[in-house]
């Protein structure tokens, strides 16, 4: 059996498919989740430094690594390995998950140290998985930022589908575009997958996760009209599903302007092939304050804060901020 939130008995999934903003119980105003396809795109550079901005304008923020198995986010802040980590909370040592929070030294940024103690760690269970995301809607923050690890693992997409905001980035190189391709159909059909409301539908969506299927279902016009002709209601359930996924584009390490057109490709790709909106959030121009700053094991932000890239991130969040539909999944 996968390792999901919802099995094909038809059970209701947790609440975890909720948006934050909806539970009464939460502060968290949004879920910030920065994936990609590929390992050394960025992502922890631009997870960290999306928190400091964040944090700098007032907001009291937490990230949290969650490339379990290879956490290195605390490197990417500047402060040694915390003694409390997530591997704490995943395996009982600690009870609340709020007990691995530890300061960064920056104002209002806190984080959580992923898991380094544990390889079987990396397969989380479906009830160690519910428990982490029921205590990250008790954390004390405004905005929680979540860098996941590379791959199309079912961890990494289901943190990065019942995110507000699924942020994924890209190097202008024809392998890490494939690879951002690669986790966008992943995302997109496992959150099709996750949807009790189309379990009529359930092996439509299999077959068209599979380029070569029989049915001839190449794209999402194909799979609407398989399922309409199977329950016209459902096929509009899927139609609405398909628009409220609305991932986030960052193209990292931009050095021409061909580079920076890649983001408005991508999107187009993703258009015509999935018949979603992808939101071109935004380049990072190549820049050596990266990787001085990883050298110096300081947080980019602070040690080159008037750097082309730190004022790049700035910029992508304010746009983030700005945005409004944060197309998390609600299956209320």
């Amino acid at each position: 059996m996968e390792s999901g939130f919802y099995s094909a008995s038809g059970s209701q999934p947790p609440e975890f498919f909720s948006p934050f903003s909806k539970n009464n119980q939460s502060r968290v105003k949004q879920v910030w989740a920065v994936g990609g396809g590929k390992g050394g795109v960025g992502k922890s550079l631009i997870a960290s430094n999306l928190a400091i901005s964040l944090s700098r304008l007032g907001n009291e923020v937490i990230t949290i690594d969650l490339d379990l198995g290879g956490a290195n986010l605390h490197t990417a802040l500047g402060i040694d390995l915390p003694q409390q980590t997530l591997s704490d909370f995943i395996k009982e040592r600690s009870p609340s998950l709020n007990q691995c929070v530890v300061p960064t030294g920056i104002p209002h940024l806190s984080m959580i140290s992923g898991a380094q103690d544990s390889m079987d760690i990396v397969s989380l269970s479906s009830t160690e998985k519910e428990r982490l995301v029921q205590n990250l809607k008790l954390l004390d923050a405004d905005y929680v930022v979540l860098d996941l690890g590379a791959g199309t693992n079912f961890n990494t997409l289901d943190f990065f589908i019942m995110s507000d905001t699924g942020l994924i980035a890209l190097l202008p190189e024809p392998t890490s575009i494939e690879n951002a391709y690669r986790f966008i159909k992943g995302a997109y059909y496992r959150r099709l997958k996750m949807n009790p409301h189309l379990a009529k539908i359930h092996p439509l969506i299999e077959a068209a996760s599979d380029a070569k299927n029989s049915m001839g279902i190449r794209t999402p016009s194909d799979l609407f009209r398989e399922a309409n002709r199977l329950d016209p209601e459902i096929a509009m359930r899927l139609k609405l599903e398909i628009t409220k996924f609305q991932p986030r584009l960052i193209v990292n390490q931009a050095r021409t302007q061909a580079d920076i057109d890649i983001g408005s490709s991508v999107k187009t790709v993703c258009k015509r092939y999935f018949g979603i909106e992808i939101q071109y959030v935004g380049y990072l121009d190549y820049d050596p304050a990266a990787w001085q700053a990883v050298r110096r094991k300081r947080p980019l932000m602070l040690e080159f804060p008037h750097s082309k890239l730190a004022l790049n991130l700035e910029k992508i969040t304010q746009q983030l901020i700005k945005q409004h539909s944060p197309g998390s999944i609600s299956f209320l």
